[in-house]
């Protein structure tokens, strides 16, 4: 085999994926906080960009913001008026501030002497000036009392700046409540340490973790002190704080209200059996009559699974809707954008003007030209990207008519290929845009990625049914069920076929243990035990007269 040297020419397309297009494909992504944060962090970093928060009217809805290259001057404030209107302003502003021509001429005027001032008003200065201005308003100053907050020791300047909110203690946390009761409870600080240590191990809802075996290891300190510090913790307020398991944190409040018995001991240690309403082999372990074991389910149901949540946790941050769909004046839907999730970024040319006049060195002018291109781009990807996601949202809502008229159960099968060919775009642009992405309709708040659902065939050889609505009408079928008549899966199978539906029985309990409903087994124990107690809430009493001796 020879080897030899030559020459080639091909000529190839090919895709060729630069910093920008990256960083455009990653904003189509973005939720409205991701790209509000981007967008501020491309602020700090850029100074030609600025905020457009003092534009003369909002942008108009579905719209996005253009780019403006004129957009203020040197010192960074926005000018949107022209030159005319700008000296028509000046003009009137102007002349209400100016004094008449006579006016003028008074006060150019030398009045004289101070003796031929007080002959020409016929009385003394003193008495029409009793003192200079500048004394009389610090000794009114002084002798009045504060009229706003501020001057008590405030921080705001004026009564238009006076917040309530100023005046809101910080909300107590869970992990600052137990600290105060650490402080309290133990002296030694080998002690302090571990409690310390265990108390940020606390979740939110008040329980720590199952495993503490590492505990020990880490603290450099013995398992049996770690647990003396435990048990000490488990009596902190609320009552069944810092327990490793819901078995644990009901035993604690029960020991707390000193209800604590052999029967409920057993009947802690089943959680398991009273989820599934197995009552007869509850009341069997627990060795109680009917009416005892319904007294101390009801006992259970009294107490605080999650003792943690009474206290402050972090904020949930509210879902702030990305399109608003609303009903057209023609009967069809009219589709806007949310312009409080746009970012309102312009580029600031007169700024970028004055400085290439004064910048010599090379370096300097290549990063302002740099800056120059990224603040361009920056305001045209995010333009693009409104377009885009007013484009997809509106195939999706002329895709999904019927589910906004009459609701889930006509929403049709649709995927990413068929509003990417209708808008003749990529699917993996589709995908990006959907995702992260909220609609405000009719109906609710939706994410986009709800509209699009797998097909399930029809029995008939019709139109193909959506999952969603599939599941749907499955949930309509299990809610309308009667106690004494509780539809298996078997059964559901055959009401949705004789509805059109083709589907297996497989696919029906995938939906179901999707939505978190039970088995029928598990549904009629449910139902008839509400029933049971439904019947006997009036002859039963929520005291229990047995022995409630501790274990």
């Amino acid at each position: 085999m020879a080897l030899t040297q030559r020459l080639e020419f091909r000529q190839s397309q090919s895709l060729v994926m630069t910093p920008q297009l990256m960083q455009a494909i990653k904003l189509l992504q973005l939720s409205n906080l991701d790209l509000s944060a981007f967008v501020e962090e491309e602020l700090e970093r850029n100074p030609l960009l600025e905020r457009a928060a003092d534009g003369p009217e909002p942008p108009v809805a579905g719209e996005p913001v253009m780019e403006r290259p004129d957009y203020g001057d040197s010192n960074g404030s926005n000018s949107y008026g022209d030159d005319g209107d700008a000296s028509d302003m000046a003009a009137g502003s102007g002349g209400e501030a100016g004094f008449e021509p006579g006016q003028e001429e008074w006060l150019n005027r030398d009045l004289g002497t101070r003796a031929e001032i007080e002959q020409t008003l016929d009385t003394r200065l003193d008495n029409v000036f009793a003192e200079e201005p500048a004394e009389a308003a610090a000794r009114a100053a002084q002798d009045a009392a504060p009229s706003v907050y501020t001057e008590w020791g405030g921080g705001a300047s004026s009564d238009d700046e006076y917040n309530l909110e100023a005046f809101v203690a910080a909300e107590l946390t869970l992990a600052d409540h137990l600290a105060e009761q650490l402080a309290v409870a133990f002296s030694a600080p080998a002690q302090r340490m571990i409690g310390q240590y265990l108390i940020d191990l606390v979740d939110d809802a008040g329980y720590l973790p199952a495993d503490l075996g590492q505990a020990a290891e880490r603290l450099g300190a013995s398992q049996q002190a770690v647990d003396e510090v435990l048990a000490v913790l488990q009596k902190f307020d609320p009552p069944g704080v810092c327990a490793r398991n819901l078995s644990e944190c009901l035993a604690i409040q029960l020991r707390e209200l000193d209800r604590y018995d052999p029967a409920m001991q057993a009947l802690v240690e089943h959680l398991d059996l009273l989820a599934k309403r197995d009552i007869a082999a509850l009341r069997k372990l627990c060795g109680v009559d009917d009416e005892d074991i319904t007294d101390m389910i009801a006992e259970i149901r009294r107490l605080d699974p999650k003792p943690g949540l009474k206290f402050g946790t972090a904020r949930t941050q509210t879902m702030v809707p990305d399109v608003y769909v609303r009903p057209g004046p023609d009967g069809g839907w009219h589709v806007e954008l949310n312009s409080d999730t746009l970012p309102r970024v312009l580029v600031n040319q007169t700024y970028y003007s004055e400085l290439s006049k004064t910048i010599r060195k090379d370096g300097d002018k290549s990063y302002f030209t740099d800056c120059l291109q990224n603040a361009t781009w920056l305001v045209r990807a995010l333009d693009q990207r409104a377009r885009t996601i007013l484009k997809v949202a509106t195939e999706i809502v002329r895709q999904q008519d019927g589910f906004f008229t009459y609701g889930v159960a006509h929403l049709r099968p649709l995927n990413l290929k068929a509003v990417a060919d209708a808008i003749q775009m990529h699917e993996s642009t589709v995908s990006r845009v959907t995702a992260n992405k909220y609609m405000a309709t009719n109906r609710g708040s939706f994410e986009l990625k709800y509209f699009f659902t797998a097909s399930i065939a029809s029995a008939d050889g019709g139109e193909a049914h959506s999952a969603e609505a599939v599941r749907h009408h499955i949930k309509q079928l299990i809610d309308g069920e009667a106690p004494s008549a509780i539809l298996s899966d078997d059964t559901i199978v055959e009401r949705l076929r004789a509805s059109g539906i083709d589907i297996a029985r497989r696919t029906v309990a995938k939906y179901r243990e999707a939505m978190r409903i039970p088995s029928s087994v598990q549904r009629r124990r449910d139902k008839q035990s509400m029933l049971g107690n439904a019947l006997s809430a009036p002859a039963s009493s929520p005291d229990r007269s047995r022995d409630t001796a501790p274990v």
